[in-house]
């Protein structure tokens, strides 16, 4: 069995995060990027994680939990890739557009590696 690593960044998701007063009440726009370190055991799908269900797996947590944190919105992301059985490592970063446009800075992000 062979390891892996896959990137997929610019994942766009709509979600309820953020402790300023407002910010759970209206969906906002967030991006994440994932790295992911797996097993392959052979060159089929059927021997990996689909790319497919990491994206939607990452897009789910942020549509539907809800975090005063970013940080703690991108441990719940990470976690969620995680639960693959193939999945050795991953690290989930989640960029906060809006909060970056408010403040006049190119990025808001944070980022989490399990394990």
């Amino acid at each position: 069995m062979a390891k892996s690593s896959v990137s997929l960044s610019g994942i766009r998701a709509s979600g309820r995060h953020g402790a300023n007063p407002g910010e759970q009440l209206e969906a906002q726009e967030f991006v994440i990027d994932l790295v992911v370190t797996l097993n392959v055991g052979g060159d089929s799908l059927d021997d990996t994680v689909d790319y497919r269900a990491l994206v939607e797996a990452a897009r789910g947590i942020v549509a539907t939990d809800s975090f005063q944190l970013l940080e703690t919105l991108a441990s719940a992301v990470a976690r969620s890739v995680y639960a693959w059985e193939q999945v050795t490592r991953v690290t989930a970063t989640v960029h906060k557009p809006a909060a970056a446009a408010s403040m006049t800075v190119d990025d808001v992000a944070a980022e989490a590696t399990i394990p």
